[in-house]
């Protein structure tokens, strides 16, 4: 299997830095011609002009050299330079020289009543530290005003190329051509919402022959975790997953959980109720044993526990997710679980010290909770949060949200590209929950079923948007639908 390595801003500066020795012609010759190439095929068919807007460093440098090609191409350009020519580095400065040598002028800020075929974004790139100045957030705002089609390079401007997180404004992209490797922002956070579409130009590099990764990029390839089953097999061959949660008048997550993780394949699946009126069944998935908590608890033949749907703060609930982390099987801990960790350090110090994995599965306010942050401090870096998440608990972690974070204890990330505002509804992540805990049962290993579990769970919200069901009122329950379906077309029907 291949996934897309992830590059953050340091990295990125040793690779250019490497690549860029040996480049021939140089890179940003190179990365210029393929933007030029770009905004050909991407500019509306109209007789206007394209319009070029260059910052003051290299991001600019590849827009001016762009410009230079479009020129020599006979597409008419309106250059915006809001540089200073004195200080360019040196290869910006020779993209500035070789500009003026066009004879065509430039400008310092976008013209008022001007019409493009399309506008390039060259204000700035991965270099970006530091929160958009006024002037530059009015240029912002009027490249998003336009109307015709934005093609931003290698990051939107104003876009944390590390983060997703918008550095006080950004440009909104309807492609982004994206140089030498593949930056984390662009995935997560606000990066989604911004991008468009993605195309990716290696430049001649291969970044992982430079620079080892630590950060990649889920794929479909995922499904090669999950094999076929053989005809001659039975349903204990396939896990017994119990979920422990449920309490009065929140009963519902943990058959959504339930549902879930047998919708995903699970052989057998006992709920764990706390509620005091145990359902003797559920009406909607009968398949689901219903026990009480204290007797799940005590099953020996359990392979996979998920702990937290419906689960409550309660000292009950409390005593049983302390039961709970002294099982030695694999544990999913969500929703209250993690609200419990959270508010009961001794309880949050038994996670690192446990022999089986561990997965947490928080969203930005419960990450918070547990790292003793405020929310907006795990969303301005939502990969250093899941890393610090999975050091402190030994654990591997799914940070959700837009491009979620998977965390390994030993430092490795993947972010997800699935998904959809869709699963900005209640349930979604029970069967989450559910969906991990069906994998892990049925014996994959934990990071597998978590890479595996997360891309799907997207994956399946995506494929309903696909059908008309959303995103507006999808459902949890429909998620866990498409989940199998999406299983069963990736196992037995593979893409050719």
């Amino acid at each position: 299997m291949s996934f897309s390595p992830l590059y953050r801003a340091q990295a990125l500066r040793e690779i250019e830095r490497q690549a860029g020795a040996q480049a021939r012609p140089p890179l940003m010759e190179r990365a210029g011609l393929a933007i030029a190439r770009a905004a050909d095929t991407l500019k509306l068919d109209l007789p206007l002009p394209i319009l070029v807007v260059a910052g003051p460093g290299n991001n600019g440098g590849d827009a001016l050299v762009a410009a230079r090609h479009l020129v020599d191409w006979g597409i008419p350009v309106d250059l915006v330079f809001t540089g200073r020519i004195d200080r360019l580095s040196a290869d910006a400065r020779r993209a500035w020289d070789a500009w003026a040598s066009t004879g065509r002028p430039s400008h310092e800020d976008i013209p008022p009543a001007g019409r493009w075929s399309l506008a390039i974004d060259g204000l700035f790139g991965t270099g970006l530290t530091r929160d958009i100045e006024e002037a530059d957030r009015r240029r912002i705002a009027k490249i998003n005003a336009l109307a015709c089609p934005v093609l931003s390079i290698d990051v939107p401007s104003g876009l944390d190329a590390d983060t997703g997180a918008v550095r006080g404004a950004a440009v909104r992209a309807s492609l982004t051509v994206t140089l030498l490797a593949h930056k984390p922002g662009l995935y997560t956070l606000d990066g989604k919402d911004l991008v468009g579409r993605i195309q990716f130009e290696a430049l001649g590099a291969d970044a992982p022959s430079l620079v080892a990764p630590q950060g990649f990029l889920l794929n479909r390839s995922v499904s090669s975790f999950l094999p076929a089953r053989p005809a001659n097999t039975h349903k204990g061959h396939f896990g017994q997953v119990g979920i422990l949660g449920g309490a009065d008048t929140m009963v519902g997550a943990a058959f959504l959980a339930g549902s879930a993780a047998l919708l995903a394949g699970a052989g057998r699946v006992y709920l764990g109720l706390l509620a005091a009126d145990l359902p003797g069944f559920s009406p909607y998935q009968p398949e689901l044993m219903v026990r009480r908590a204290e007797t799940l608890l005590a099953m020996e033949s359990l392979t996979c526990l998920v702990a937290g749907p419906g689960l409550s703060q309660s000292t009950p609930a409390q005593q049983c997710l302390t039961q709970a982390l002294e099982r030695d099987l694999p544990l999913v801990l969500d929703a209250d679980a993690l609200n419990l960790l959270g508010r009961h350090p001794a309880l949050a110090a038994r996670i690192p010290t446990r022999t089986a994995a561990t997965l947490l599965t928080p969203h930005p306010l419960e990450a918070a909770r547990l790292l003793g942050r405020e929310p907006a401090d795990i969303q301005r870096d939502r990969i250093g949060a899941a890393g610090d998440l999975a050091r402190r608990f030994q654990s591997y972690v799914v940070l959700k949200g837009s491009g979620s974070v998977c965390a390994e204890p030993g430092g490795t990330y993947y972010v997800n590209p699935t998904g959809n505002p869709g699963l900005a509804s209640a349930g979604t992540g029970d069967v989450l929950s559910g969906i991990l805990g069906a994998l892990i049962g049925q014996g994959l290993a934990v990071p597998d079923a978590l890479r595996l579990g997360v891309y799907l769970h997207g994956a399946a919200a995506d494929d309903q948007v696909a059908r008309g069901d959303g995103p507006v009122g999808l459902t949890a329950s429909e998620v866990a639908l498409a989940a199998r379906r999406l299983l069963n077309d990736w196992i037995y029907r593979p893409a050719p």
